[in-house]
């Protein structure tokens, strides 16, 4: 199964908003919070404070969720994970890529072309 990553602006089907401002209720599980999005863009929150807060986050999400996420991933083959990051920086679309491929659900392929 391939994991991609994407600007928001990208509309495959294989799409997931992970934006804290995101409507998908499925995507708001890997969405990081308001304090870690206002800290890093003022600042207050270094990349390495932030990447440590995400994977805080990412392991207080349940079993259930992980699990329909790799459902998710196998039936449609592809995912690619969108937020409003401009492509090459720092961003928590490629935390959670990371996570996943390390977790055995599928491989990292890069970023989409839009």
């Amino acid at each position: 199964m391939d994991i991609y990553t994407a600007q928001l602006r990208y509309s495959g089907p294989d799409r997931l908003d992970i934006t804290v401002k995101g409507q998908d209720p499925f995507g708001k599980y890997f969405a990081p919070t308001w304090p870690m999005v206002r800290g890093l863009k003022n600042k207050t929150l270094s990349e390495e404070d932030y990447t440590k807060r995400y994977h805080e986050l990412l392991m207080a999400v349940g079993p259930a969720i992980w699990s329909a996420l790799a459902i998710r991933l196998k039936t449609a083959g592809s995912i690619t994970l969108v937020c409003y990051c401009s492509s090459g920086a720092f961003c928590h679309r490629l935390i959670l890529a990371d996570v996943m491929e390390k977790m055995g659900l599928g491989e990292y392929k890069g970023e989409r072309k839009l």
